[in-house]
């Protein structure tokens, strides 16, 4: 196993849990980040989720702006905006905002998936086409906004993103596929492959991403990493009853019947077929469960696979104290504390 300087970061999304309302979710999301920041993380990016009760974050880029007001040293972003429901003009703008507000402590992370059901991504943008070329267009056009810039003839020679700032975002594209990893090293931007949604391909998706990057003015080497639901615990049981809510929740998912948040004694008698056993086998790939000592061997052993420097960890619990105490864990294992205290990230 290779020795690496492991940084560790966090997806947010927010978790609405059993018995709170999502104001309440959000306000777990605000005090989370705050105390990921004195734990020394390095990024805090919440997710674009709409037409669903279980996950509160739906406008990350407002979420942002309290999120980094409410914080000091930690990087915060998203994870991701999800570019088909928005235009390029309107997400550098809030970006552009973001940036004027706390300069060099924002990532605008892009996917190009609807993070919603097709139906809703309609009504969210009724000229979505669902479009490849679209999306490379959007990210032609994001860069020449935050550059303010546009080949002359194009509407983008005209408009300028406002305000206009000194400093660019840092750009990420999100990939459960892989295919957004060959944008990202197209356009020069960072890459995150998304482990906890699809548990394979990930570590040659970043290879090839690295073999094909082609240095940006806002990136000149490549920036991978990976996310993973995780959880960390020095107790066993709570580590089981984990796992099992997270069968659930991936089996309720894939059944269609969405995800309603749930408590480990609406689980605990839990009946599955054979094929949906299969599926639980498949989808704990998606997930890294242990003590610290076992979560810092699996977690070092990942990143050697995935050749990366950086873990995001995505935690949803059923009690928001055992969220706070996974990520503590987390932090004094791999002493990410200390790290930044001597370093500069990206």
């Amino acid at each position: 196993m290779t020795k690496r300087n492991i940084r560790l970061s966090i997806l947010d999304q927010p978790p609405v849990r059993k018995g709170l309302t999502a104001s309440q979710a959000v306000q777990e999301t605000v005090a989370l980040a705050k105390y990921a920041d004195e734990l020394g993380y390095t990024r805090f990016w919440v997710s674009e989720h709409h037409n669903t009760g279980s996950l509160a974050g739906s406008t990350p880029e407002v979420l942002m702006a309290h999120l980094a007001g409410e914080t000091r040293d930690i990087r915060i972003g998203s994870g991701g905006v999800m570019m088909p429901n928005h235009s390029a003009l309107k997400v550098a703008e809030n970006f552009r905002m973001l940036e004027a507000l706390f300069p060099g402590r924002i990532d605008l992370g892009m996917g190009r998936a609807p993070g919603t059901d097709r139906l809703t991504a309609a009504m969210l943008n009724p000229s979505n086409q669902f479009s490849e070329q679209d999306f490379i267009e959007q990210l032609y056009d994001l860069r020449n906004y935050f550059h303010d810039r546009g080949e002359p003839g194009t509407p983008q020679a005209k408009v300028r993103a406002i305000p206009q700032v000194g400093t660019v975002p840092a750009m990420w594209l999100l990939s459960s596929s892989g295919q957004s990893g060959l944008f990202a090293a197209h356009f020069g931007m960072g890459f995150s492959f998304a482990h906890f949604i699809n548990p394979n391909g990930g570590p040659e998706s970043v290879k090839e991403y690295r073999q094909r990057f082609q240095p940006s003015e806002d990136l000149q080497q490549p920036e991978a990493n990976m996310a993973i639901f995780v959880f960390c615990s020095e107790d066993e049981e709570k580590i089981r009853q984990h796992q099992a809510l997270m069968d659930y929740r991936f089996n309720q998912f894939e059944k269609g019947a969405g995800i309603v948040p749930v408590g480990y004694d609406d689980v605990k008698d839990a009946v599955y077929s054979p094929a949906e056993l299969e599926r639980i086998q498949h989808n704990r790939r998606r997930v890294l469960t242990g003590n610290p000592a076992e979560m810092k061997e699996k977690l070092s052993a990942l990143a050697d696979a995935y050749d990366v420097d950086e873990i995001i960890a995505v935690t949803i619990t059923e009690h928001f104290e055992d969220r706070l105490t996974s990520y503590k864990l987390l932090a004094d294992v791999f002493e990410i504390e200390q790290k930044r205290n001597h370093e500069t990230f990206f």
